[in-house]
């Protein structure tokens, strides 16, 4: 089987990345710098998702190896915490470049490869930020807010092609994205959260995991919050 996860040069995306080629998958990874990840059954690409050219040529290339791919997890993203006032709208801009646009972008690049396999699965990224309504985050929340839209929006015009489209919302995880977020703000976030702690990557290991089995041919359309977040 065939996975694409893009952001794999750190963090989460690395971390799935590593976990997938263990479980026996292909994989195939992209960011925008070089990985230091090697594996025989792992092809790295550097580009830009923010770039449809980028994009579009990073699919052709894809497809020139492998003619299907099972799994797309558009993982890419950026965060900034500040109060709107204070966030420059050329921020707010690039949060939603990377966080939706590349999404979308993937997504439609791929679906070609996808329709070809036996149990297609795109899975996207949102955030608990979003059902709480986190203030000091508006420009985060937006781009992640229009992630889940096009989640349930996709399900429904991907559904006919038996493609399910669903998306994970971690609770904090310790990865750069939140080193510089002052710790009594996360400590507020977690005291939300039904169960006050970090998510680990095994906590979202265990989400994507339940969205690509075979047997979740069903389940789509779906937001799963991490740490216990009710709408």
């Amino acid at each position: 089987m065939v996975i694409v996860i893009t952001g794999t040069s750190k963090g989460i995306g690395l971390q799935l990345a590593k976990y997938y080629l263990e479980s026996g998958y292909e994989v195939v990874g992209c960011s925008r710098t070089e990985s230091d990840l090697m594996h025989d059954r792992y092809m790295h690409y550097k580009i830009d998702v923010t770039d449809t050219e980028d994009v579009q040529n990073f699919a052709f290339e894809v497809g020139k190896k492998y003619k299907v791919i099972d799994v797309l997890i558009n993982n890419a993203g950026a965060a900034s915490m500040n109060h709107f006032m204070l966030t420059d709208p050329k921020t707010a801009e690039r949060l939603m470049k990377i966080n939706y646009l590349s999404g979308f972008a993937c997504s439609r690049a791929f679906i070609k490869m996808l329709r070809k396999a036996d149990h297609p699965r795109i899975i996207n990224f949102s955030t608990v930020a979003v059902p709480l309504n986190l203030e000091g985050e508006l420009a985060y929340c937006a781009s992640k807010a229009a992630v889940e839209s096009m989640t349930k929006v996709m399900a429904k015009e991907l559904g006919p092609f038996k493609i399910t489209v669903n998306a994970v919302g971690p609770a904090p995880t310790m990865t750069n994205l939140i080193a510089n977020v002052p710790k009594e703000k996360i400590d507020k976030l977690l005291d939300q959260q039904a169960i006050k702690r970090f998510s680990e990557i095994e906590d979202i290991i265990q989400v994507i995991n339940f969205y690509i089995d075979r047997n979740s041919d069903f389940i789509t359309g779906q937001i799963i919050y991490l740490g216990g977040i009710c709408k």
